[in-house]
């Protein structure tokens, strides 16, 4: 049986190992990394998929804030990594996941305003994100477009930047 806990209760270096497993160590130049630089994860949003005592999987949530050329500074969080074992990619550890992080989201008031960088074939189905208004959005490195997902009623819907939040709202 799986249980889900608060990402803090992990030992770090054994996060930063799996997220190694999945994604390869080269992993600290992708554009995901660049957006949340400097940033913690959000406590509340980030958790480990335990199972008989080990780590088989993690989700983090970032502060981030979308810099709009009009001017306006919205908030908003980026969804993952979403790492699992590499063994166990494919036994819906990551999209279990996926939906204890974002019901926690939704019951703390942070589901306003979501993006990601994914497939979205997959997180458009199962989860709703789209790149509907993500088009003009600016990111600190290469990005594919269709990749650029969001989801909540508070995604802006024009140009802008994308990078590291300050501070987490209260």
């Amino acid at each position: 049986m799986i249980e889900f806990v608060p990402i803090a209760e992990v030992e770090p270096q054994a996060v930063e190992q799996l997220l190694d497993r999945a994604f390869g160590t080269d992993r600290h130049g992708r554009t995901a990394y660049r957006i949340r630089e400097g940033m913690p994860a959000i406590p509340d949003l980030s958790f480990a998929a335990i199972e008989n005592g080990a780590l088989v999987g993690t989700i983090q949530c970032w502060p981030i804030l979308f810099d709009a050329d009009d001017g306006r500074d919205v908030h908003l969080v980026m969804v993952g990594p979403v790492a699992v074992e590499p063994t166990r990619q494919r036994d819906g550890i990551g999209h279990r996941l996926m939906d204890h992080a974002l019901e926690a989201a939704r019951t703390s008031g942070q589901a306003e305003a979501l993006m990601l960088i994914g497939d979205p074939e997959y997180y458009g189905r199962f989860f709703r994100f789209t790149a509907d208004r993500t088009g003009a959005w600016r990111v600190p490195g290469p990005v594919e477009r269709h990749r650029l997902l969001a989801l909540g009623e508070s995604i802006p819907d024009g140009a802008g930047v994308l990078g590291p939040r300050v501070a987490v709202p209260a």
